[in-house]
């Protein structure tokens, strides 16, 4: 088994927020590559992430963002077990990332489940008028309005969001993994985000 130098392990523990030790198991269990070890992490953070989904998360904080002097506000709500870790700087930076994520990219729902039942079925079928306008064979149509569902889902639900700092994995992998390294579930429970002028008329040159 190659060494692992101390400086690879510190480079895989900023990447990914994971403990040193961990770090240092997962470039050992890979030979000391590093993407290998990413996806080892991740994998090993989204089982530790799937034990403790069912456990109650009563703590936490509500964290704000101001985007474009002021003109995109956020408010998210993200919850952990223990005010212990909510008090941390890693849970801090988890919140004020995903109040980012709310601000560039306007989700509408936090999972697919919220989607109300008459917002799919009208988005499927706006789906299925394109694929028939575009001449694509019946037969194939359902599993292409299908495929492009997954795709509305992904814009619209944050937990499906490319995370915006490292858009190969999505907002709720990156949740996974700090999950993994506080050793707490984490969960957002509510986020409003306010963009300004939103819903107002505009004024016209001749007013």
């Amino acid at each position: 088994m190659a060494k692992i130098e101390a400086s690879l392990v510190r480079d895989l523990r900023e990447r990914t927020g994971a403990g040193m030790m961990d770090c240092k198991k997962a470039l050992n269990e890979t030979n000391g590559d590093m993407e290998k070890a990413v996806e080892f992490l991740r994998e090993k953070g989204l089982a530790a992430a799937n034990k403790k989904a069912g456990r109650i998360t009563s703590e936490g904080v509500v964290e704000s963002y101001i985007h474009g002097n002021g003109r995109i506000g956020v408010l998210v709500e993200v919850n952990c077990e223990t005010d212990f870790v909510a008090k941390t700087n890693e849970f801090r930076a988890l919140c004020r990332d995903i109040a980012m994520q709310i601000a560039a990219a306007n989700p509408q729902y936090i999972v697919r489940d919220e989607v109300p039942a008459h917002v799919i079925q009208h988005e499927k079928d706006i789906l299925r008028a394109q694929a028939i306008n575009e001449g694509k064979p019946e037969k194939i149509i359902d599993k292409m309005v299908e495929g492009r569902l997954e795709k509305f889902f992904a814009d619209v639900c944050l937990m499906e969001q490319p995370f915006i700092r490292e858009g190969d994995i999505t907002v709720k992998e990156h949740i996974q993994s700090r999950v993994a390294t506080t050793g707490e579930n984490i969960t957002v429970r509510r986020f409003v985000r306010y963009q300004m002028g939103e819903g107002l008329s505009k004024r016209t040159s001749e007013e």
